[in-house]
């Protein structure tokens, strides 16, 4: 079968595609014949080294996908042959909270990732993809759609009629922006580009912000809402952008910290946080029955992901190029 690997060093110039073989499942296993790989930013990071330079090499990386089941490993039943499916990113975390052996379970690292022809995977370690949804759609949900969703439902779910604010036109915006919609709240959208904007409007936003013409946009939140600010802010920035949350988000408002793109470092004023009993959350992706969850969700409201662009196995290598320059709107998947 082909794989991509990343082999003896890290960067883009040493992922290449390899010949393996197909591998067999053992009991409790299933054989996954992949169809589509969705692209995170975190597997950028890992191709290039920054993620865990300590991650053992070669590596096959990417955590998102969706494929048919090829072949059952003794006793597994929990899917049939057949079936379409999604793995889950982190494969031994099935509910409850995180902990740190749940966490050594994801996929695209420290285990061997989704962009090969065949995987073997536990039969927990999946669910069934919404019957609705394309095959690039569906690879797309594991990581940025659960981060989403948790971001917004978690431990304070978001409920009709709050107002969430949703920063950038990545995967993760993106799916909160629709996501928030579901849920019922007023979705206000920032970008830096006004073709964008136009795009997030189009989704649904019922608000957005240019932040390069108005790089307070913190204080435009609070126009926008009467001075209130915002119920939620799902917070890709990190160190770049987190003042400005601040600033946007409501007394007894949360920011669900799920992204450090502007940096992960800054001096930071604390005293809104306390004064105005601000929740800062952080969100790491989420369990199999959070996706689960949200998948009844998407499938009740026939809600289809955002697809930028699609890339034959072949470009592998230019798809994280073209992640790279940040010009993507929603998802960028690789058809196997």
């Amino acid at each position: 079968m082909k794989a991509i690997e990343i082999q003896s060093q890290f960067g883009l110039d040493h992922l290449v595609q390899v010949e393996r073989p197909v591998p067999e499942p053992g009991p409790g296993q299933i054989l996954i014949r992949m169809r589509a790989v969705a692209l995170n930013y975190r597997d950028l990071l890992t191709v290039d080294g920054s993620y865990n330079p300590k991650q053992a090499l070669p590596l096959v990386p990417c955590s998102d996908g969706v494929g048919e089941v090829a072949a059952l490993g003794e006793g597994a039943e929990r899917v049939r042959e057949g079936d379409r499916v999604i793995p889950i990113f982190a494969q031994r975390w099935i509910s409850g909270a995180p902990t740190r052996e749940r966490l050594r379970s994801t996929l695209g690292g420290p285990l061997g990732g989704t962009l090969a022809e065949y995987v073997v995977l536990s039969e927990e370690g999946v669910v069934r993809a919404p019957s609705h949804l394309k095959d690039e759609e569906a690879a797309s949900l594991p990581c940025s759609a659960v981060t989403a969703w948790n971001a917004l439902v978690g431990d304070n779910p978001v409920t009709a009629g709050d107002t969430v604010l949703v920063q950038g036109t990545g995967g993760v915006s993106i799916f909160a922006l629709q996501l928030g919609q579901v849920l019922g709240a007023r979705v206000i959208a920032t970008s830096s580009s006004d073709e964008k904007i136009e795009r997030v409007r189009r989704l649904g936003a019922w608000e957005t912000i240019n932040y390069r013409d108005e790089p307070e946009w913190g204080k435009a939140v609070r126009r926008m809402t009467g001075g209130e600010g915002v119920d939620r802010v799902v917070e890709v920035g990190g160190a770049e952008t987190l003042a400005q949350s601040l600033s946007a988000v409501a007394i007894g408002g949360q920011i669900s910290l799920v992204g450090n793109l502007g940096g992960a470092l800054l001096q930071l004023n604390i005293i809104p946080v306390f004064m105005r009993q601000v929740r800062l959350q952080g969100v790491l992706v989420g369990h199999r029955e959070s996706l689960e969850a949200m998948n009844r969700a998407i499938e009740a409201h026939a809600m289809r992901p955002v697809i930028d662009r699609v890339f034959p196995f072949a470009e592998a290598r230019q798809a994280f190029e073209y992640m790279k320059t940040g010009r993507h709107f929603g998802k960028i998947c690789i058809r196997i």
